[in-house]
């Protein structure tokens, strides 16, 4: 059976070890000692499973998003360099709206 990250991490160490019992893999030796975060990186490694959480960005265009913050990272450059610190903030509030924006759409 293939396991996932977040499968295995939601598991109980008893069913972790069961889990490595049956894997002959040099990462899950002596696994009857190991507690559940050193247990699930090590099975992780033996089944080849990524251990982190990938996140999908959902209901927006995060490329274009993204490229408009480019824009103003740009623009914000050149209003420090002209002392317009009204500008300043107003592009930095763009940016920032930009950010939460892609951070509310990721799943």
């Amino acid at each position: 059976m293939a396991h996932t990250y977040e499968e295995l991490k939601h598991k109980t160490v008893a069913e972790m070890r069961e889990i490595a019992a049956g894997i002959e893999h040099e990462a899950v030796k002596g696994y009857t000692q190991l507690n559940k975060d050193h247990l699930l990186a090590a099975l992780c490694k033996a089944l080849g499973i990524d251990m982190h959480a990938h996140h999908e960005v959902v209901g927006v265009d995060k490329v274009a998003i993204k490229t408009r913050i480019r824009e103003l990272k740009k623009k914000r450059e050149e209003v420090l360099a002209a002392h317009d610190h009204p500008q300043l903030k107003l592009i930095r509030r763009r940016i920032r709206h930009l950010k939460r924006e892609i951070r509310k759409a990721t799943v």
